[in-house]
């Protein structure tokens, strides 16, 4: 690790679906990872059965027979967002897609609602492995705040412990950020051009200011008519995972996206981590 590790907790959200055990694989990884406390939130009654069945999933992925378990009844999304708060929870994991529709790589509805309400980071994996596969490849998409470089920073924790090859930080530059620039800089547009430059130079210099790093980092400034553009990029590169910074919430309502990654809370096109 770099530093101490930002996260203390991490829960994974478990309704002994068929996906459950694949889910809880990805999870451990990543608390392995983080070297933090795994908890398991399961929407549902506690009844005569259910500390049984944690104990043989528990027992079965070497994880601590004591691992917190939280039961939350209700709408799934309402339960887990509940526990995360009230549990102070650093990192939820859970899986991306309520079902499978081939073509269409959209977040199922829990999971959108995860990613704009919970109050803290999210990791959401498209399709899970009880034997999880390296994260070769991930794309980061950098807004150069303070928030974002401490994100960075957090996202190169994972690289270096992940057999990563390389780790792409992007620039998003949408047509409304061009006409806004070109507005900007009179009828000639040659401040435009310049500020183009001086954008990927600043990308650049973001990248350096998070420290030396073993990662292969590239930066790449991605412009297009809508934010869709990086969601196409990540596919071109058949990235692994992609991490999106979003400010904390500090209660569970509904966060507006800014309007160059607001498709993230729809279209999926890997595994996604949402650093808060």
């Amino acid at each position: 690790m770099r530093d101490s590790s930002p996260y203390k907790t991490i829960a994974v959200a478990t309704t002994f679906s068929p996906r459950f055990k694949k889910v809880l694989a990805e999870a451990k990884r990543i608390r392995d990872r983080f070297a933090a406390e795994l908890h398991l939130i399961h929407v549902g009654k506690r009844n005569g059965e259910t500390p049984r069945k944690f104990a043989e999933v528990l027992a079965e992925f070497e994880l601590p027979a004591d691992s917190p378990i939280h039961y939350e009844e209700g709408d799934p999304a309402e339960a887990i967002l509940a526990v995360l708060a009230r549990e102070n929870i650093d990192m939820l994991v859970a899986g991306a897609l309520e079902k499978e529709i081939v073509l269409h790589p959209f977040l199922g509805n829990v999971a959108r609602r995860l990613v704009r309400e919970a109050t803290c980071a999210v990791m959401l994996f498209t399709h899970p492995e009880k034997k999880p596969k390296p994260l070769r490849r991930i794309v980061f998409i950098a807004d150069r705040s303070q928030q974002g470089l401490a994100a960075l920073k957090t996202t190169l924790m994972l690289a270096e412990a992940e057999p990563c090859e390389r780790l792409y930080v992007i620039g998003i530059m949408t047509a409304f950020d061009e006409a806004r620039a070109s507005i900007a800089s009179g009828p000639t547009g040659t401040a435009a051009h310049k500020s183009n430059h001086g954008e990927e130079d600043a990308l650049e210099e973001f990248v350096l200011s998070a420290g030396a790093t073993e990662v292969p980092i590239e930066t790449r400034f991605i412009r297009g008519a809508t934010g869709l553009a990086a969601s196409d990029f990540v596919r071109s590169v058949e990235a692994d995972l992609l991490v999106v910074p979003l400010p904390k919430s500090r209660e569970t309502v509904q966060q507006k996206l800014p309007s160059n990654i607001a498709w993230v809370s729809d279209v999926i096109p890997c595994n996604l981590w949402v650093v808060r």
